[in-house]
């Protein structure tokens, strides 16, 4: 058994090694801000399209939704279906005009400091409140990925759950603190290659372990028919509802407010070359979230039910699959991918978060004289205390990924969504519609989560991404239009887009 652990390990060991070198490779590279979380805008569209894929599946592709459809069936892939419909509107609608806006809005570097500039807002409040909000769902969401790491580490190693957490935490921490934004998309890169090679290949090798897909879906029809519906939920054998439909779908409307994906938008070399990226990233997401959902499916016909405790040990379907169906060393590569999956979301979560406390606030409101090596220092500090928070938060040991990541989606969704989309494309929106839109659909969102029954269980991205829009336009309408000043300059970025 000790030796079984040992080549694991082993397999672990290279692939960490290997992350840690990319972020070493990058110290010392970073000589301003812009380029620690921006890199300069100099990445090309295959970095691009899997940073940003890697960055936005996290640990769910290969725990949450997996786990998911270990209890329900194919059913779950409603939310791989809203989320490939996100996927491809946000690349097509937002990518290229957020890259030339964010130029002509003062070379804006993060999110907030976008909306700051985009409507002139000399207070610069509208980005620390902003940032306010980036802060608490990025710790929900950077604690659902150490929530994956701990059940990695314990599942396979029998280590116990919270020496599991910082383990994961430390790897982490390590080069997003030394490589920025290079180092960080680098690393993506190659973990969202590795995560679709594995999540398209234990899928396929169950489903021929079972003889085919014919004997496969058989086997399923034997088992549950439901599973094999859209329509009706495996786990319990009723309907869908058209609200549980829709609470499904509209995970794709919290794609246009995700700053870790958006800040890729950001970086990318040209615009010309977000074309490609969204060809890559589309095809990509399509195929890797079918995996997903067969990966459950085809586990529960191989493990049965061995994995209904009720405290989330569905979400160990890849982990229990891969153990079974490879040798050892082969075994520790193919659960790596859980690794690449975590890190590439949790790296990119804890460098928006920073730059979001350091350019946002800090340099906004505390020291505006800062120097750029006073703002480096800060941000790495940032990334240390947020990620610390972080595993405080993922020290519960019943939190399911899903459900953190829920939250912290809806969150982003609600509080960001709105805005991005009317300053990109409406000219009429002005200063006081986008503390409106933040606010209204950021606090509607929180307030919703906590709330259930009835209409309550409608997923609170809609409610609070709905409220948030009206909020704009309610609010821009009611008083002063935008100045000549920012009219113009939304006209000169139209021009560019033409």
């Amino acid at each position: 058994m000790m030796t079984n652990r040992i080549v694991t390990i082993a397999a672990f060991c290279v692939y960490l090694i290997f992350m840690l070198c990319i972020g070493m490779y990058f110290v010392g590279k970073n000589k301003t801000t812009t380029e620690y979380f921006l890199g300069g805008r100099k990445l090309g569209s295959w970095v691009t399209s899997m940073s940003a894929q890697a960055s936005d599946m996290s640990g769910w592709l290969l725990m949450g939704l997996p786990g998911a459809a270990y209890l329900s069936g194919i059913s779950a892939g409603w939310i791989g279906i809203g989320l490939a419909i996100g996927t491809y509107l946000n690349w097509l609608l937002v990518a290229k005009p957020l890259r030339q806006y964010t130029k002509v809005a003062g070379d804006a570097i993060t999110l907030p400091e976008y909306f700051k500039n985009r409507f002139h807002d000399e207070s610069g409040w509208l980005s620390v409140i902003s940032a306010v909000f980036i802060l608490v769902f990025f710790l929900f969401y950077t604690a659902s990925g150490f929530v994956s790491c701990a059940k990695l580490f314990s599942s396979v190693f029998g280590i116990p759950y919270l020496v599991s957490l910082a383990v994961g935490a430390v790897v982490v921490i390590s080069y997003t603190f030394a490589g920025g934004f290079f180092a960080v998309c680098w690393t993506d890169f190659f973990q969202g290659l590795m995560m679709f090679f594995c999540v398209v290949a234990v899928p396929l090798i169950a489903v021929f372990r079972m003889g085919g897909p014919a004997e496969f879906i058989s086997s399923v029809e034997a088992f549950n028919p439901n599973f094999l519906s859209m329509f009706v939920d495996g786990a319990t054998n009723t309907p869908y509802t058209a609200m549980g439909i829709v609470s499904l779908v509209a995970w794709g409307l919290g794609y246009f407010g995700q700053p870790h994906i958006l800040v890729r938008f950001m970086g990318i070399s040209s615009p010309a070359a977000i074309k490609k990226s969204r060809r890559i990233a589309t095809v990509w997401v399509v195929i890797s979230l079918t995996a997903a959902v067969l990966i459950g499916v085809s586990g529960r016909m191989v493990l049965g039910d061995g994995l209904l405790d009720g405290n989330g040990q569905q979400e160990i379907i890849y982990i229990t699959m891969v153990s079974k169906f490879f040798p050892l060393f082969i075994a520790g590569i193919f659960l790596s991918a859980i690794l690449a999956a975590i890190m590439s979301t949790a790296d990119s979560q804890l460098l928006v978060t920073a730059s979001a406390l350091t350019k946002d606030f800090y340099h906004n409101k505390i020291r505006p004289q800062a120097t750029e090596k006073e703002l480096m220092w800060v941000s790495r500090g940032c990334v240390m205390g947020v990620a610390v928070i972080a595993v405080l938060i993922a020290t519960n040991q019943n939190s399911t990924v899903l459900g953190l990541v829920s939250y912290a989606w809806g969150g982003f969704g609600s509080a960001f969504g709105p805005l991005v989309l009317c300053s990109l494309f409406w000219k009429r929106t002005n200063k006081q519609g986008a503390y409106a839109g933040i606010l209204v659909g950021g606090i509607v969102d929180l307030v919703w989560a906590q709330l259930s029954g009835g209409i309550f269980d409608l997923y609170e991205i809609v409610p609070g991404f709905v409220c948030g829009l009206i909020a704009i336009f309610v609010v821009s309408l009611l008083t002063a239009a935008p100045s000549k000043e920012i009219t113009d300059e939304f006209d000169s970025y139209r021009s560019c887009e033409e």
